[in-house]
């Protein structure tokens, strides 16, 4: 039996859930989200979708908590609406972060969200680049991690005429990323030793490779106060690099996250829309936004086809 194949979005980045269906050549659902005076989330399906395979777009980016609970609301309401199958699609995994204990009496959140979206009533989760591969464990639902680092922007960087590149992981946990996307584009490796002091605060050591009059290029998974950015753009400057550029996956760029990328000397940012950025913020910095719209798409389709998703991972 074929089910159809339904795409829903919420408020947070609706922009990308629009590029998504226009990859799918499917129109969005119709769902009317809104709120009670209270600030209370409303969520009402206004269209059919017994026996439907969903897909919510909905990344838990700032504003986290009202997003998130947009998510998890737009799920119950799917569920009692008798979908087949829900499946949300998370472009940015909110609370992610802390996806371990590192010291006492501190929560795991990035387990507890998956909890509550099993509790929710979502059958899979489709993910763009969590912070932490180990998060997957955390769902015991079929969950489907891609990276937007290989597919989009190794093939933006390599159109950039970059001499003798070397792919920079700002800290020890970037280092798995930065290695395949080094591998991609016959790059060298080198990484920062960061110490952090506290939560949004971190300390560039040394580092570890050779970028003297080389092309260095900063991977990341996301960019939010750009403190690690910054230090290690700083740490990269200090040992000769010819020209550098940062990548981004989630652009979440919050608190002095622009006035400290325009203050570095970085000659481009490069970002995903997994995250919806403003126009100012754009604007005001050296940033580029790739769109991840078409691998997310060919995801969908491919589980809603029963088909391998296993070429996109990589």
């Amino acid at each position: 039996m074929a089910y159809e194949l339904k795409l829903f979005s919420g408020n947070a980045n609706r922009p990308l859930a629009e590029e998504i269906a226009k990859y799918l050549r499917l129109p969005l659902a119709d769902a009317e989200i809104s709120r009670f005076s209270d600030g209370e989330v409303f969520v009402q399906i206004n269209e059919n979708v017994r026996g439907a395979d969903v897909f919510v777009i909905q990344p838990t980016s700032p504003p986290v908590n009202d997003n998130l609970m947009e998510l998890l609301i737009m799920t119950d309401a799917l569920k009692r609406a008798s979908a087949h199958r829900i499946t949300a699609v998370l472009p940015y995994y909110g609370y992610a972060r802390q996806d371990r204990k590192v010291q006492p009496r501190v929560p795991i959140t990035a387990k507890l969200v998956a909890d509550l979206l099993e509790a929710a009533g979502v059958d899979r989760v489709l993910a763009l680049d969590l912070h932490a591969g180990q998060i997957q464990g955390f769902f015991n639902i079929p969950v489907d991690h891609l990276f937007a680092g290989p597919p989009v922007m190794v093939d933006y960087l390599g159109k950039k005429g970059l001499a003798q590149p070397v792919i920079v992981a700002p800290d020890a946990g970037g280092v798995e990323r930065a290695r395949a996307i080094a591998k991609r584009m016959s790059a060298g490796l080198a990484i920062i030793d960061k110490r952090r002091d506290g939560p949004g605060a971190a300390v560039a050591m040394h580092l570890i490779g050779e970028v003297r009059d080389r092309d260095a290029v900063v991977i990341d998974d996301m960019i939010d106060t750009a403190g690690t950015l910054v230090q290690a753009v700083a740490a990269v400057a200090r040992e000769g690099a010819r020209r550098i550029l940062a990548c981004g996956v989630h652009a979440v760029l919050s608190g002095p996250a622009i006035e400290r990328i325009r203050s570095a000397p970085i000659e481009e940012v490069v970002v995903t829309n997994s995250i919806p950025l403003p126009p100012d913020k754009r604007d005001a910095a050296p940033i580029t936004v790739l769109t991840v719209a078409p691998l997310l798409g060919e995801a969908i389709q491919r589980i809603h086809d029963e088909e391998s998703v296993s070429t996109l991972f990589v």
